[in-house]
């Protein structure tokens, strides 16, 4: 079910508060006030010009060690269907949730997973740049379909398509779990997924360039170095 409001300060934070929302519930809105980011960075949406929702996901089968398969699924999902909608630019994933195309972020998304013995629920917040012509934010590099494209896109259509989409490709997968064959098409969509790059080490500060070398199930990414460096969500970010 898709529900739509007028206007709302975060659907994850609104959602996540409804005890009612099974799963494949959307929430979306016209007008998010206070949307959240990763690393509690804000989201810029002009009201009624993007999406921005979240859905409800109740995994039955993955386990809380591969939890960033909910991650590398909503992603590849979203990346998709803004792909075909463009008539196929090429859109990728930035490790570890946004989607880009060329070196500009088209959308964010924000994952937050309840935990105990294993997941309980996911709740996945999605802010894509539809319909939006400028950008006043200091955000460093958004761009919009409608930049790309010169065309305006039905929000409702395109929300039905992708929330189709989104539970689609996640119920095949709890059907038949395949956490290496899944990693391997989110590393074939990665931006930057080849070749040599730079990297900050954000607490060291160090500069490093190197190659991604792996993904692990838990969503740590390995860079190709001598010997490799691990990093976590928030340790290091690409320059």
């Amino acid at each position: 079910m898709i529900k739509w409001v007028d206007s709302i300060a975060s659907t994850n934070t609104a959602i996540a508060a409804d005890p009612s929302a099974a799963h494949g519930d959307v929430l979306a809105t016209v007008a998010q006030t206070a949307g959240r980011g990763q690393r509690g960075n804000s989201w810029e949406a002009a009201p009624g010009e993007n999406l921005t929702f979240s859905m409800v996901l109740r995994p039955r089968v993955i386990p809380p060690a591969e939890a960033f398969a909910i991650s590398m699924l909503s992603c590849m999902s979203v990346a998709d269907v803004i792909a075909e909608t463009m008539d196929n630019h090429d859109v990728l994933i930035k490790w570890p949730n946004d989607i880009y195309v060329n070196n500009d972020k088209i959308c964010g998304i924000l994952i937050e997973n309840s935990f105990g013995s294993h997941i309980d629920r996911s709740i996945i917040g999605v802010g894509i740049n539809v319909n939006q012509e400028v950008f006043v934010s200091d955000a460093p590099n958004p761009i919009s379909m409608w930049q790309l494209t010169r065309r305006k896109y039905d929000l409702h259509t395109l929300l039905e398509q992708i929330a189709s989409r989104m539970v689609t490709d996640f119920d095949n997968y709890e059907a038949a779990p395949d956490i290496r064959a899944l990693t391997m098409r989110y590393r074939s969509r990665q931006w930057r997924g080849s070749g040599v790059h730079p990297w900050r080490d954000n607490f060291t500060g160090e500069v490093i360039h190197a190659a991604i070398a792996a993904i692990a199930p838990d969503g740590t990414l390995t860079l190709d170095t001598t010997p490799p460096r691990r990093y976590a969500f928030k340790e290091i970010s690409p320059l």
